[in-house]
């Protein structure tokens, strides 16, 4: 199955918006053992749009088209896939009613010119849009079966997920079940993790389990896509492979499929009933911005201290005397660990401490991490050098911090050597 994505619109073209959601669907349909082999962006111009349409027509099986289906006179999707298949424009009624009933339920007139909206190739199948008012459509243009999306990323993502990839999977003959497994690991490289899972897809003789990977620092997602005949066949090939990765991985694994690392430390503060407040330089705040937003958050997060230097630690909490004067030491971690919790009546305190090398903007340089973490009556500290720039501390130190306070929480060694710190 040969799959084509066009984007449409000037912004686009121009690179006056970056193109997202290409980097969405791109990935989502390898997810699904659904390779793209091009991808064409295209201006709001008829004859470039009809040249990109037909020009797909003959080399692709099934084309994703991204925009180009709002009100404006500059929206042309619906226009000139009409002429590229060779039918009329005519009005869909049932779209149409749903686009009156949009904006009444938000008690709104709707625009004359959203009735352009509705106008629809002949032959198009519409496809649902529940979120929105530009519905999709699908009709067949050459060999090809074509695939109209809206630009607005929330729509698109939706419409992908539950219609665009099924119908594409149905029209290659893929498997009736295809299920992907991601596991979120972080400490551990690309190579490394390929290194520890050696031999791993052939615990399934049926060949149905694809591995790959997805990196972006300072996490890596293992992914496994398991094809069966139903969802009964793909669990019982995926239960062996889902446990040696988790045996192979081990505490490096931070969450599997849709958790976050900042969800499942939340979930285990949640857990113990427990409270945080947290002390960060240099990270801007990242730490707390993760877990502060959070659903539940409010029972757990007390406070987020943020300061740029060392010696604001002074004037945000009482310390022993002499403590911060001087080089930083891990007593010193420990006590604005144990003076944050205390101060601010939290059960737990995590600070994360970071002190830059001098030109750390050279790769060949980076920074040390001194991470704390305090309860009424356990104190733990990791110390780490990670090198590669000014962004590469900042991320690995977020990183770092939430993954010591998620082991700590789990009973899990917090210091265990990762691929990233230099000794």
């Amino acid at each position: 199955m040969r799959i084509e994505i066009i984007c449409t619109g000037d912004e686009v073209l121009t690179g006056k918006i970056v193109n997202t959601n290409f980097s969405y669907m791109a990935p989502k349909l390898e997810d699904v053992g659904l390779s793209v082999h091009w991808g064409t962006t295209v201006g709001d111009d008829r004859d470039s749009l009809l040249a990109a349409f037909q020009l797909a027509a003959t080399r692709a099986d099934a084309v994703i088209v991204n925009g180009g289906l709002g009100p404006t006179i500059d929206d042309l999707s619906q226009e000139i896939a009409a002429q590229a298949a060779g039918v009329a424009l005519v009005l869909h009624e049932e779209w149409l009613e749903r686009m009156e009933e949009f904006f009444s339920r938000r008690a709104r007139t709707m625009p004359p010119n959203n009735r352009k909206q509705a106008m629809l190739p002949a032959t198009a199948e519409m496809i649902d849009n529940p979120i929105g008012t530009a519905c999709g459509f699908a009709l067949d243009i050459g060999r090809a079966r074509f695939f109209f999306t809206p630009g607005v990323p929330r729509e698109l993502r939706r419409m992908l997920e539950e219609q665009v990839i099924p119908r594409i999977l149905a029209r290659s003959g893929a498997p009736a079940s295809i299920h992907l497994k991601r596991f979120h690991s972080y400490g551990l490289g690309e190579s490394h993790v390929d290194q520890l899972l050696t031999g791993v897809e052939a615990l399934d003789p049926t060949g149905g389990v694809k591995l790959g990977f997805r990196a972006h620092y300072p996490q890596l997602e293992t992914k496994l896509t398991v094809r069966g005949t139903d969802m009964d066949d793909v669990h019982r090939k995926l239960a062996p492979i889902s446990a040696a990765v988790r045996q192979r991985l081990g505490n490096f694994i931070v969450a599997e499929d849709d958790q976050t690392l900042e969800g499942v430390t939340l979930a285990a503060l949640l857990g113990v009933h427990g409270t945080l407040s947290v002390v960060e330089t240099f990270t801007a705040g990242q730490i707390a911005a993760r877990l502060a937003h959070l659903p539940k958050a409010e029972a757990v997060f007390r406070r987020g201290v943020v300061v740029r230097d060392f010696g604001e630690l002074r004037h945000a909490f009482t310390l022993p005397t002499g403590c911060l004067a001087g080089e930083m030491t891990q007593a010193a971690t420990e006590a604005v660990a144990q003076a944050a919790r205390a101060q601010t009546g939290a059960t737990h305190a995590l600070v994360v401490l970071v002190e830059l090398d001098e030109g750390a903007d050279r790769i060949d340089l980076g920074g040390t991490i001194w991470i704390g973490i305090a309860t009424a009556d356990r104190t733990e500290f990791r110390r780490s050098r990670i090198l590669g720039g000014r962004e590469w501390v900042r991320l690995g130190a977020v990183e770092l911090g939430l993954d010591c306070l998620r082991r700590f929480l789990s009973g899990l060694p917090v210091v265990e050597r990762i691929d990233f710190e230099k000794t």
